[in-house]
């Protein structure tokens, strides 16, 4: 019995691992071609609220408190942190993004969502956070709070599409949100980023056939 278990566990993880390969719903995407259609307005409920800044070695994270939620229709999912990418990862129409941040949700059902926002080269951008200067788990900022909107481009416009987490096991059914207005960096912040840390992007995957659906 035990070795049965020990099967199972291995092949289930093997499974997941290969779906990094195999999978057919994966993230980032190059969007390309899209379905224009009317789409539900993205309502966004971001408070200020208390952060924790974490240099995991790999990017900057940005955990917040509880209180921030962002409604689609019907459905509320609540931030739970965001972090940054290099380069942006999804494509818009071929091009690549030097840098985009990745605002991750969750509904109280558990489903996952990723908002998206990415970044030109252009002036400098007053909202980018600190980077503790090691990889050493959270630091709290006594005193600091943020708010998450000041993240958001002022147009709401976006694209929606079914994707996954862009790290192993690269699990499927996350729903993904690109905004289409770009915000801006400097090149010098963009610089100071890459000192810190190593390109950490994947690589655009197949859509297979997957509709990238366009808000009007």
């Amino acid at each position: 019995m035990k070795f049965f278990l020990g099967f199972l566990l291995l092949f289930t993880s093997l499974a997941r691992a290969d779906l990094c390969e195999s999978g057919r719903r994966q993230s980032p995407v190059d969007i390309t071609t899209t379905a224009r259609q009317s789409m539900p307005t993205l309502n966004f409920d971001y408070r200020s609220a208390p952060i924790k800044l974490a240099n995991d070695g790999h990017t900057v994270r940005v955990r917040f408190a509880k209180g921030s939620q962002l409604v689609i229709g019907k459905q509320t999912y609540r931030l739970q942190q965001f972090h940054f990418h290099t380069p942006g990862g999804d494509r818009i129409a071929g091009e690549e993004f030097p840098m985009a941040a990745h605002l991750l949700h969750k509904s109280a059902s558990g489903q996952l969502l990723a908002l998206v926002v990415l970044f030109r080269v252009g002036a400098e951008n007053p909202l980018l956070p600190l980077i503790p200067a090691q990889a050493d788990g959270d630091h709290a900022l006594p005193g600091v709070s943020v708010n998450a909107s000041d993240l958001l481009p002022a147009k709401r416009g976006y694209y929606r599409y079914a994707g996954s987490v862009t790290a192993t096991p690269c699990t499927e059914g996350v729903e993904w949100i690109v905004m289409k207005q770009p915000l801006y960096l400097s090149s010098t912040q963009l610089a100071r980023y890459r000192k810190r840390f190593a390109d950490n992007a994947r690589p655009v995957q197949p859509l297979h056939q997957r509709v990238v659906m366009e808000s009007l």
